[in-house]
């Protein structure tokens, strides 16, 4: 069988998804519906009065799907827009019918159904949409990923097909999602969401790999690091915790940050020991207790944490803000 029965085959059952709206939506509708969301996006289109356009929408919480099928047209967004002022939102494409093709990051990548990728949405990207197509887009916050920035710069704007590597098990997943928008809902739904978005790092990074454009060799780590930066509040981090959240083994996940000449409970400890000395040091916080500073970063025993202290910086707390305050 031929690439062009394959992709016939592929555009055939896109029609099985999730039905249709009911009513189409013209171009100038679209955009008005679009940039109410997303104000800082531009459209384009060879023929307004033919355009038409429609969606199915599901929300779940923070993260939002879209069954949306479209003329032709193109989605620009040319700033660099502040995280401060817009949510870092990532946004992942998976083609069913048609062809899309995305620029960001000095990379271009064309979508055929059953592609998926990746990009950002405050950062330049270009959405070429050359003939009538239907896709899913799911957007979600950049934090459910565990990547700090440099790691997503990496891994926008790379395709990934359901015919080969990772790709053969990620699709289809997301195909599913897409099946059943109907029934996605209640805290379960968000949760099997969520799990599919974390199993995508893997294979955003395999991507990366084959396209020669990742930059780290230790992928876990720095994903690990992440997650640790966003959990340092909970008592129960741990080397566990980490493992089960990156479904990996112990003895894995142990050897990656052996690999960095590090321990996972040791880069814990530091970490949380060396975000209650800068607040120790912030005259913002000159009237919390050292205790109240200390469960901030998941540390309740005041006795523990100045011995800890003490061991790494040669004081105690109430000694080092003593000596930056002058009290």
């Amino acid at each position: 069988m031929g690439k062009l029965d394959i992709q016939q085959q592929q555009q055939d059952a896109a029609v099985q998804l999730t039905s249709a709206p009911a009513r189409d939506q013209d171009y100038w509708t679209w955009v008005q519906n679009a940039q109410a969301s997303f104000p800082h996006i531009e459209f384009s289109t060879p023929d307004r009065q033919a355009f038409r356009a429609g969606q199915h929408h599901v929300s779940l919480g923070e993260v939002e799907l879209f069954d949306m099928y479209t003329g032709p047209h193109t989605v620009t967004q040319s700033k660099i827009v502040p995280i401060a002022e817009h949510e870092a939102l990532c946004k992942l494409s998976l083609q069913f019918s048609g062809t899309t093709v995305l620029t960001q990051d000095a990379r271009e990548c064309q979508l055929h159904p059953g592609d998926l990728a990746l990009y950002v949405a405050h950062r330049p990207y270009t959405l070429d949409y050359a003939q009538d197509q239907r896709s899913l887009i799911i957007q979600f916050p950049q934090e459910l990923l565990h990547l700090v920035q440099n790691q997503i710069s990496q891994v926008t704007a790379i395709p990934i097909s359901d015919e080969s590597g990772l790709g053969k098990v990620a699709v289809p997943l997301f195909k599913q999602l897409a099946l059943n928008l109907h029934i996605l809902q209640g805290p379960h739904a968000l949760q099997l969401v969520r799990s599919a978005l974390e199993m995508l790092v893997t294979v955003l990074f395999a991507a990366a790999r084959k396209h020669n454009d990742l930059q780290e060799d230790n992928p876990l780590f720095q994903q690990a690091v992440a997650f640790i930066d966003d959990h340092l509040h909970d008592p129960q981090l741990g080397p566990q915790m980490i493992a089960d959240h990156f479904y990996v083994s112990l003895r894995q996940l142990h050897g990656k940050f052996s690999e960095e000449h590090q321990t996972v409970s040791a880069y814990i400890r530091n970490e949380r020991v060396r975000r209650i000395r800068d607040d120790l040091a912030n005259p913002a916080y000159r009237d919390e207790t050292v205790q109240s500073i200390s469960s901030r970063y998941g540390l309740t025993d005041a006795s523990h944490v100045s011995k800890l202290f003490k061991q790494i910086y040669g004081e105690t707390p109430s000694g080092y803000r003593n000596s930056i305050f002058n009290v």
